[in-house]
């Protein structure tokens, strides 16, 4: 089996990081290799997929309580394993080490406990997906159509596996228990566990005609196209949860959640900040100099804005009201527009001339900041003068 990189390391995180640094790391990697954003580079495909994996490992619990206690092989007993099939732990996998878990505390391996009832009804598993959308559907809101993958119930035998018109009956092997006790050495002597029923998969039943639609499975896979409104004002890494549209559920149990998470593509004019909007407005040196009437670009439209007489180079000026719909629908942010002067090259000689003729009529006081350097000029040399006494 292919050597795999530790997970903490595929994210870009340490060992004891928290769930809010686990999911900002998760959403910056999820960016940066989407296939989306890379369409036909099946290197970036891989990363995406080791990024998921590495998440769905990390953001669970349990699971990773176990990756950090025994590495990968304690979330897949199979890796690394060797001739004698046991993963590593001499005789025994990950599955038997929950078991000595479960005799000694009373409960299953990470605190969880096997159901008395093989045929309770279970929660189906979420299914998590990426939708890519651009900066102005993030404003606006907006409706996709998406290509859902999912597991559904079976309706030729309602989920049971059976062929419609035939019984199941009670395994024999585990007398409807689901779980078989035996007995194994281990490091710590001969202990006696609970193991699923091979014979019955742990269902406790038996089926003695195969549903041909499903082939006994319960379950079928389907693919649907599905409707998501995403509304206006939604963040980059924010994620919306359909209910009951991930995979059904076992024993009549309700299916799971389908989680979408949205990665909103960058912006070529705008930059966001929370429900703010940030961008820049290059202006010529004539601009700024006697002030003018500017279209300022928005989410919406443009808008006019009078520029005053002398506006420096990075003077920023704010819109209110012009930036992101809050999710909650009260109001908007603002936006804020930082000028920058339009430095014109390749000028005729003549415009050269005229241009060093009005650099020579102006004097300090009509520029702020050349009259601030020069003062403070001067006050460096008074004090080197005072130094030199």
């Amino acid at each position: 089996m292919a050597e795999k990189r530790d997970y903490y390391e595929v994210l870009g995180l340490k060992k004891g990081c928290s769930e809010d640094e686990l999911k900002k790391a998760y959403r910056q990697m999820a960016k940066k290799y989407h296939p989306d954003l890379h369409p036909g580079d099946k290197e970036a495909e891989e990363h995406f997929k080791e990024v998921n994996e590495a998440y769905e490992v990390l953001s669970d619990p349990q699971k990773r309580a176990r990756y950090d206690q025994f590495g990968h092989a304690g979330v897949d007993p199979s890796y690394g394993a060797g001739a004698s099939g046991a993963g590593g732990f001499g005789g025994f996998d990950m599955g038997d080490i929950g078991d000595i878990f479960e005799g000694f505390f009373g409960g299953g391996f990470g605190g969880s406990r096997r159901s008395a009832n093989p045929n309770a009804p279970r929660r189906g598993s979420d299914i998590r997906m990426q939708v890519a959308i651009s900066f102005m559907e993030a404003c606006k809101g907006v409706t996709k159509s998406i290509s859902v993958t999912r597991m559904d119930s079976c309706k030729e035998c309602s989920g049971t596996g059976a062929e419609h018109g035939t019984a199941m009956k009670t395994c024999p092997t585990c007398g409807g228990s689901g779980q078989v006790r035996v007995q194994q050495r281990t490091p710590f002597g001969v202990i006696a566990t609970q193991r699923p029923c091979d014979s019955c998969g742990g269902s406790g039943r038996i089926i003695e005609k195969s549903c041909p639609a499903c082939s006994g499975r319960g379950s079928i896979s389907v693919t649907k196209t599905v409707e998501i409104h995403i509304p206006a004002g939604i963040d980059d890494g924010q994620s919306l949860s359909l209910r009951n549209m991930g995979n059904a559920g076992a024993n009549g149990g309700p299916a799971g959640d389908l989680l979408v998470t949205i990665v909103v593509r960058p912006d070529p004019i705008f930059r966001r900040q929370g429900y703010d909007i940030y961008c820049e407005m290059p202006v010529s040196y004539c601009q700024a100099v006697l002030g003018d009437k500017l279209q300022v670009p928005t989410i919406d439209s443009n808008v006019e804005y009078t520029m005053p007489e002398g506006t420096q180079p990075g003077t920023t000026f704010r819109l209110r009201g012009k930036g992101v719909p809050r999710l909650n629908g009260r109001g908007r942010g603002d936006q804020y527009v930082t000028v920058t002067i339009d430095v014109p090259r390749n000028l005729t000689k003549e415009q050269k001339e005229k241009l060093r003729a009005f650099e020579s009529s102006l004097s300090d006081k009509q520029s702020a900041k050349k009259k601030s350097f020069s003062e403070k000029l001067k006050d460096v040399f008074n004090d080197l003068g005072d130094n030199n006494r």
